[in-house]
């Protein structure tokens, strides 16, 4: 049987990864989490931040990489489902690099033809910043009085023109009601979903 995949697309500290535990814990089926974290994990230093590069086309030198290590999660995630995993990858999708990478148009056609789900994940900037502030891990999330403007452009840039299956506050919503609300979402998936419906329109 093949596996389900969800895809949580939202800001860094919106509540992408506990929303993932849960999700692992508490609905029913072998969720494997492949996401930025893992890729990141595995991504060598010369190529950091990996899939995880911010908003604003501050490094076009590692774009093309960027693409290329999107391409390789996206047809990892596709084969573990097809082995009968399921999958439910925690991203910060979005399209403000220098160059247009068409990251959303690749996740679709390599996902979308198995009915993957794409679920966006809010948080509002107040609850961004609490978080943040609370827990830096040693500089790597940016904290202050007021969101600097790199964090400012996640929130603005990672959801922009993107349509979604679902999409949940997780800046109000504990992670084991989200995981409910996601589990009702695949006992009654949408006819056509999102991706689905995308990969359609690609040339």
């Amino acid at each position: 049987m093949t596996g389900r995949i969800i895809i949580l697309n939202g800001a860094p500290r919106s509540g992408k990864s506990s929303l993932a535990k849960a999700i692992q814990a508490s609905i029913a089926g072998t969720w494997l989490n492949l996401g930025v974290d893992s890729l990141a994990a595995s991504t060598p230093p010369a190529l950091m931040p990996g899939i995880g590069l911010r908003p604003g086309g501050e490094r076009p030198d590692l774009e093309t990489k960027v693409a290329e290590l999107y391409d390789l999660l996206f047809a990892s995630i596709g084969l573990a489902a097809q082995r009968g995993f399921d999958i439910v990858s925690d991203l910060g999708m979005h399209e403000d690099y220098a160059t247009p990478l068409r990251i959303l148009d690749r996740a679709a056609a390599a996902l979308g033809p198995a009915g993957a789900l794409i679920i966006g994940i809010d948080c509002d900037i107040d609850e961004i910043m609490r978080r943040r502030n609370a827990n830096p891990q040693g500089g790597l999330y940016l904290g202050g009085d007021t969101p600097p403007p790199p964090v400012l452009r996640w929130q603005e840039g990672v959801h922009r023109n993107n349509d979604y299956d679902l999409r949940l506050d997780m800046g109000r919503l504990t992670p084991d009601a989200g995981a409910r609300t996601i589990a009702g979402l695949l006992d009654h998936p949408p006819a056509l979903p999102v991706l689905a419906k995308r990969a359609t329109t690609l040339s």
